[in-house]
Parts: structure tokens; C-alpha cells; sequence
């Protein structure tokens, strides 16, 4: 499998975890589980799509000890054109939000 770029291995060494992209979050995963990256890419794009879709219906993804994906509504407000000054209507909007878990949130601290 492809190994990541030294100023990415200095990044993760540094910081435990950093992934920038998805890139290389693939990279990691294949390098940490002796997977394919082919495989791995795979795995991860189901994942992914099985998230939004879960999402695209209004419903809650919770992955224990990670976090909780869901979908908020966002209320119709009024809002204000930075260039113009113009105060402007902002239609309702539902908004993907994620919620760490406790162990996530333990890990940034």
C-alpha cells in the first residue's frame, strides 16, 4: 500500500492524529490495518454513502464512542448583505451537524 509523505508521517507523529483529507485518512486506515488500499477506499466510500443516505432521510447515525451524525433545522431569519448593507430573508434550511462522542472528545482535549 502507498505510504504517506513525510511532512504527513511528522504531522501524525506530532499530533497523534491528523488527517487534512480523504486521501489520507485511506492511507492511514490501509497503513494501520495491513489492508489494501483499494479495499479500504471501498469500505470507506460504503461508509460514507451509507451516512448520507441515512442523513438524505432525516435520520440519526450514531456510532458508539465516535460521535452522532444528524440533520438540524436551521430557522428562517433575517440576515444582512456585508457589501450592500440590505437587510435580506434567509429561508429555513436543514444543516448536517456532528456531535462527538465522549471518547472523541476526550481524545482532543
Amino acid at each position: 500500500p502507498p505510504t504517506l509523505s513525510a511532512s504527513r508521517k511528522q504531522k501524525i507523529k506530532i499530533m497523534e492524529v491528523v488527517f487534512v483529507n480523504r486521501a489520507d485518512l485511506i492511507s492511514a486506515a490501509a497503513e494501520r490495518s495491513g489492508m489494501a488500499r483499494k479495499d479500504v477506499e471501498k469500505a470507506a466510500d460504503a461508509v460514507f454513502e451509507s451516512i448520507e443516505e441515512a442523513l438524505s432521510k432525516g435520520e440519526r447515525v450514531r456510532l458508539a464512542g465516535f460521535g452522532t451524525f444528524e440533520v438540524k433545522k436551521r430557522a428562517a431569519r433575517k440576515g444582512r448583505n456585508p457589501r450592500t448593507g440590505e437587510e435580506i430573508f434567509i429561508p429555513e434550511a436543514k444543516v448536517p451537524c456532528f456531535r462527538a462522542g465522549r471518547a472523541v472528545r476526550d481524545a482532543v482535549v
